[in-house]
Order: structure tokens, then sequence, then C-alpha cells
């Protein structure tokens, strides 16, 4: 009898477990979801002083004085979202720190009336990540210092996979009803530096988990790369994400373009990186589209800083030298605009 009974006690966990874990929404709930959101507009968002997710985030270098700051100059220009990246790293080396930074960082963005975007994992940049002091900027080199999350070490580690998923369930959980969040970014650019299919397992992955917690904000992985080479990666990110996110680097024709085809699929769309002046994809010309069509704009870059991104991704600068056209970026440290005219434009397009 008892052996029967701790059978039955077992299927019924397992049956409410079952029961708690989530679905991909439904195209009516992620329309119901984003009609009480208003247009979001706002950037990828790194304090200049970091030069990468982990000193944005580690305990030494988390410089509130400086996201106070800047958050302020975004919610003068209008903008209601930042989308922010995470690093597995920091939660390993103090998850409870970690998570009480983030929490931290969560309240200084929503004094400034700005909701959060956080992203996972990322392919894009270094390999090799470590925890402690990071380097210095390379002069002229766009994004010199960032890194990817979790790099190629995950193939040669499979074990690294477990750590991954626990992290991945702790910060869900911990956040999940957290309405200052507006939703999580699983994954950017999945198949980046040369990765291609290899990042499938992880991607699967944190879809999987992801439901398991089953948070009550909508989760995606963003378009990025239409080449035949991502089909399969594309074609997953599509059939998982509750709304539909992308990237568009390109100008006016190509992104109008984007976003028709995107439109077959009948649920929200978030554009979460564009806006690379000398690729024409600038303000004035993408924001209006954008904010035609109800799609949330998020540009990349908002102050010049570590990360160097006023220079083009594949035109270094040898003496550092500042660009007569910025690459990405809004404002200097001293809250200098690159450019006074574009900032009005911006303001124009985010009154209401």
């Amino acid at each position: 009898m008892r052996r029967l009974l701790m059978i039955v006690g077992l299927l019924i966990s397992v049956l409410v477990n079952a029961q708690n874990v989530g679905e991909r929404w439904t195209a009516e709930k992620a329309r119901a979801w984003y009609a009480k959101q208003g247009w979001l507009r706002g950037c990828n968002f790194q304090p200049s002083s970091a030069i990468n997710q982990l000193e944005m985030f580690q305990a030494e270098t988390f410089d509130t004085a400086t996201i106070n700051r800047e958050l302020g100059w975004a919610e003068e220009l209008g903008f209601n979202v930042m989308r922010v990246y995470l690093h597995h790293l920091l939660w390993t080396a103090d998850r409870e720190g970690f998570k009480k930074r983030l929490n931290t960082y969560l309240s200084i963005s929503q004094k400034h009336g700005i909701k959060t975007l956080f992203v996972f994992f990322d392919d894009c940049w270094n390999d090799t990540a470590w925890v402690g002091r990071q380097p210095e900027p390379k002069k002229g080199v766009h994004n010199s210092g960032w890194v990817r999350d979790p790099g190629t070490m995950v193939h040669r580690y499979p074990d690294t996979v477990k750590t991954l998923e626990a992290y991945v369930k702790d910060v869900l959980n911990t956040f999940k009803n957290d309405d200052r969040i507006l939703l999580w970014d699983l994954y950017n650019e999945p198949g980046n530096s040369g990765q291609f299919e290899k990042s499938f397992p992880l991607l699967k992955n944190v879809f999987r988990w992801a439901r398991e917690i089953n948070p009550s904000q909508p989760v995606s992985a963003g378009l990025w790369n239409n080449d035949e080479k991502y089909r399969n990666l594309n074609a997953f990110q599509l059939s998982q994400s509750d709304v539909i996110t992308y990237h568009n680097y390109s100008a006016l024709a190509d992104h109008r373009n984007a976003i028709d085809t995107l439109k077959k699929y009948d649920r929200p769309m978030i554009c979460t990186e564009y806006m690379a002046r000398r690729n024409s994809s600038t303000f004035q010309s993408i924001m209006p589209l954008l904010k035609g069509e109800n799609v949330g704009a998020i540009n990349w870059g908002f102050v010049s800083g570590k990360t160097n991104t006023i220079f083009a991704w594949d035109t270094p600068i040898k003496d550092g030298k500042e660009p007569p056209v910025w690459f990405h970026d809004i404002f200097r440290r001293d809250h200098s605009p690159f450019s006074e005219e574009e900032v009005k434009f911006i303001k124009k397009m985010t009154g209401d």
C-alpha cells in the first residue's frame, strides 16, 4: 500500500508540474499584451563606463550613478524601453549579488519610466570571457571588449549546459512576475561568429527552459540574418517566439520589406536593433516607418563610451579620433549630442 501511495503521489506531482509548463503564447494573447504597451522606443543600453556585460553588472564596477544619469537622458528623449545584456558568469560568480544588482538596475530604470528587455545568450564578438577586471578599449575599435555568452566553450565542456540551465531558470524564477521587465530575449543572434547551426541545441534548450518556468512576460529570440545558412534557425525562432523580434541595419526600402514579410505571422513586432548611420539606417529614415507600423524601435547605442560603437563594425580608426559620422550612439559623456537636429527629431517622434 505504501508503495502504491508513493507511486500515486509521484504521478500527481508530475501532472502538477506538467500543468505549470508554459506554451507559446497564442497570437491573440500576444496582440492583447502588445496593445497595452503603447509604442515602444528605446535603445540597447550599456552605460558609458562599462565595456561589456560583465563590467556593467559586477559588484566592483556596477556604476549606479552613471546608469541613473544616462537613463535620465533617455527619459528626456521620450524612450520607454532599454535592451540590456546579461552574462552567465556574473551569476556563477555571485548569484545572489548579481540578482540584487539586477533588481537595483530595474528600480533605477522604473524611476525613469523605462521598462527593460533582458538578453540571456549572445554569439557576437569575443569568444573568451572572465570575471574580474575587464580589458581597456582598443583605440578606435568597435566593441573591442564585448564577449559572447557562453561562447564556444559550451562545445568543449558539455556539462556547462547544466550551469546555463540553472542560471536561466533562477533568473527567470526570480523575476518572472516583475512588470518592470518587458520581455525576455533568450538568445541574441544565434549562429553568428561562424557558429551557424552549432548554436541550435542551446537555442532549443533556452526556449524549453523558459517554457518550464513560464514567466508572465513574453519570450523571443530575434531574427537577424536571412541567408540560407540560417534558414532552420530562423524557422525555429519564428515558431517559438511569443512576439517577433528582429534586427535590421539597412536602408528604408529593405527595412520596409522586412516588416512586410513578417506581417504574415500576425504577431506584434519589435525591432531590437537598428540605426547605423553609415548604412543609411538613421533615426530620420527608419523611426517614422517603425512608428507608423506600430513596430517597437530599439536602436543600437546610446552614450559614447567604452564600447566604442561610434566606430563602424569593420572600419577601425587607429588614432581613435571621433569619426565625422558616428556609426551608432546619440550622446557624448558630457550629454552633448552627435546631432542636435537628430535629438530634436527623436523627441518629436516620441512626443504624444
